[in-house]
């Protein structure tokens, strides 16, 4: 770990100042932050239904001394450190807890141990980071070493795109005035954060198409419609809704789930068949995003008339784009580089995930942003993809963040 400290940062700092107790406080824990992140990794849970998780993490804060405050259904859980200024402004950090529905391909000690889910996405290092960052604040607390009030926001379901939204409908930020978060990026080495000012994700909502063949006297040469309509559909509607947004906004289609079938019956006089296909539809800003339901709309229904198939759209706003506030941004890096040193810093660019975080962000009074944190092994030349049951992470990582988070709670 002490490599991946930069020279002249925390290790540099006067043992008894706070920046050196997050030094020490850091260190003391490293281990048992690792135990503690493969254990969850051995027992993920789905969205909404992240019981054990949220217990292991009330039980270690109560043990430091802290209060937590388990939500109603049982899951996320929300807790207060006091700081030496009750009056100053409220900084909230944030983590997820809910694990995804895919097999864990590794062959590692900690592999989980539940058929068809784990954490492909990294929330276990996101809960255990949080919680390391949580007890050496706690103990900052402790020592009147810790200038303002500081919130642990444990959230659950954000994989379903539902956490964020209820915690803030709980009263969960209530009275924050900023809120940072990190997220692990495979992309990047470990040893490093990825900071960006502005959009940081995508917007991304979700639809299912349904089409269905229009009942008709047909000829022995017309093609089967409904093969046809779902291929135009595909080929076309991504263009279309590209095609009529503004300039410099942007929108991407990507088609997951796609099928159909075409016949006849009746003696080949009635056309029969149904397609079904599901996609996502990301836009890099709010503007795009604004304008992406109701131009989709126009490019199914134009497609769908050209073929003589009837639709049934089902689209599903989902999420804003996360929109990083430009003071918070500057509160991570001053972290960062108190942490790592100046080459800790690394510059990011936005991607099309999404990512509910972006909620918070749209809260009146509070201002917040997500960084990137580096998880690749230094060197390697594979990219351990997030969502894909082969990702895990360089576990030096997770003592980074919690030096980070610990230490943006000195700065922001």
């Amino acid at each position: 770990m002490s490599a991946l400290l930069g020279a002249g940062a925390m290790n540099a700092a006067a043992p008894d100042s706070p920046k050196g107790l997050i030094a020490r406080y850091a260190r003391e824990i490293d281990q048992e932050m690792i135990d503690f992140r493969r254990d969850l990794h051995r027992h993920p849970e789905a969205s909404n239904a992240e019981f054990r998780t949220t217990r292991r993490v009330a039980e270690r804060l109560e043990r430091a001394g802290l209060m937590p405050v388990v939500g109603a259904a049982g899951t996320g859980l929300v807790c207060d450190i006091p700081g030496a200024d009750p009056l100053a402004p409220v900084l909230a950090l944030r983590g997820d807890l809910d694990a995804l529905p895919v097999d864990d391909e590794k062959d590692v000690p900690y592999r989980s141990s539940v058929p068809r889910m784990c954490h492909a996405c990294g929330h276990d290092v996101h809960t255990t980071v949080l919680l390391g960052a949580g007890l050496v604040l706690a103990r900052l607390a402790a020592v009147q070493a810790l200038p303002g009030p500081v919130r642990l926001l444990f959230q659950p379901a954000e994989e379903k795109i539902a956490g964020a939204r209820a915690m803030i409908e709980d009263g969960s930020v209530k009275g924050v005035a900023r809120v940072l978060a990190l997220h692990c990026d495979p992309k990047i080495d470990v040893g490093r954060v990825g900071l960006r000012v502005g959009a940081l994700t995508s917007a991304c909502d979700l639809v299912k198409l349904t089409v269905r063949a229009v009942p008709g006297e047909v000829t022995g040469a017309e093609p089967p419609n409904v093969v046809d309509a779902v291929s135009a559909l595909v080929s076309d509607v991504p263009a279309a809704v590209s095609r009529q947004l503004p300039a410099g906004s942007g929108a991407s289609v990507v088609w997951g789930h796609v099928e159909a079938t075409s016949g006849r019956r009746g003696g080949a006089k009635q056309r029969t068949g149904t397609g079904y296909l599901q996609c996502t539809v990301r836009c890099i800003d709010e503007r795009a995003w604004d304008l992406a339901e109701p131009l989709f709309r126009k490019a199914v229904s134009s497609v769908c008339a050209l073929h003589g198939v009837v639709p049934e759209l089902e689209y599903t706003r989902g999420v804003p784009p996360v929109v990083n506030e430009a003071t918070s941004i500057e509160v991570l890096r001053l972290a960062t580089e108190e942490v790592l040193g100046a080459t800790g810093v690394a510059t990011t660019e936005q991607s099309l995930g999404g990512e509910d975080f972006a909620w918070f962000l749209r809260e009146e009074g509070v201002r917040g942003a997500m960084a990137r944190l580096g998880v690749r092994v230094p060197g390697t030349t594979r990219v351990l993809d997030l969502h894909q049951g082969s990702f895990d992470v360089d576990e030096r990582a997770l003592g980074v963040a919690t030096r980070v988070l610990a230490m943006a709670a000195l700065t922001g």
